[in-house]
């Protein structure tokens, strides 16, 4: 199980990378498209659209290498039983926030389907489209934080510690 979790943050960074590129691309079309007096309707809200996509698709692996911002500046001059009660208590406030956008953002992408919602730019798009993007991303959010909450009780790190994430830079 835990394998078929990890192949699918892997996943969500590749479609990450994949909507990173789309917003260089979209936006490097747009810069050649002005240059040359030719008007594509719409070009900036697909860049917005894939800055988005690829925020939100990265953030359980973000949360799995260490990357968000942790006050470790405070953690580590804690004593130890109160360091792991801090972390137990931000792990649940982090998993009760990620499911909380997780739903919200399952519920905006429901009615903007069941509404025919589009876009208010020249594109028109229907908006249910892009927000998938951001389903998915807050939904590998919350599984991560469950994730990390079930490691942690098993004695086992989830996160990455800042020599493990140094490692890797």
């Amino acid at each position: 199980m835990a394998r078929l979790v990890s192949n699918f943050y892997q996943g969500l960074l590749f479609l990450s990378c994949l909507s990173m590129v789309a917003a260089f691309c979209t936006v490097l079309l747009g810069v050649v498209a002005r240059e040359v007096q030719w008007d594509i309707p719409g070009l900036d809200a697909y860049a917005g659209y894939a800055i988005a996509c690829s925020l939100f698709l990265a953030l359980p692996s973000t949360l799995r290498q260490g990357e968000h911002i942790r006050v470790t500046l405070v953690l580590d001059r804690l004593p130890t039983r109160m360091r792991a009660v801090l972390e137990w208590a931000c792990l649940l406030l982090g998993l009760a926030i990620a499911l909380a956008l997780a739903w919200y953002a399952m519920r905006l992408a429901w009615v903007s389907w069941t509404t025919h919602d589009v876009s208010a730019s020249a594109d028109a798009t229907p908006l249910w489209i892009p927000q998938l993007g951001m389903v998915l991303g807050c939904i590998g959010f919350a599984l991560a934080f469950g994730q990390a909450l079930l490691m942690r009780w098993r004695g086992q790190h989830f996160i990455a510690t800042a020599a493990e994430a140094a490692r890797t830079e």
